[in-house]
């Protein structure tokens, strides 16, 4: 055997321009928002639900209490994450590089081809665009 094709990674890269910028920091505030109206809501809930524990069985609203705490606790953790993925979006420059993902590549190779060369393929993108294909 001689070849083979192999599946290698594509990292794939965007230039930061204003647009980019903006776009994520909506998502960033948007997920701020989201997390804030669950945490409302969980709330709401959770007395609600207490309240009707209560009446049935006092040991069941020990568990329902950890529950929501466990919950609580879920929805400070995203909040902090989602507040320092804003963090560094604000910190973002103009015209730098950042990794947006990876996808993959269906390649032949065969007995001599330098596999390392094939591996660092990089999409660069531009508001949506493919500007640069590198290796």
């Amino acid at each position: 055997m001689d070849q083979i094709t192999l599946r290698v990674p594509v990292a794939v890269k965007a230039k930061v321009t204003q647009a980019l910028k903006d776009r994520i920091l909506k998502g960033a505030d948007q997920a701020l928002s989201d997390i804030d109206r669950e945490m409302q809501n969980l709330e709401f809930q959770a007395k609600r639900m207490m309240t009707e524990q209560a009446k049935i069985d006092a040991q069941g609203l020990i568990s329902l209490r950890a529950k929501v705490e466990e919950q609580k606790q879920r929805l400070a953790a995203a909040k902090a994450k989602a507040q320092h993925d804003r963090e560094e979006a604000e910190q973002l420059t103009i015209g730098s590089e950042i990794r947006q993902g990876t996808l993959e590549q269906t390649v032949v190779v065969n007995v001599g081809d330098d596999l390392e060369k094939l591996m660092g393929t990089e999409i660069l993108l531009e508001d949506g665009k493919i500007v640069s294909i590198r290796q």
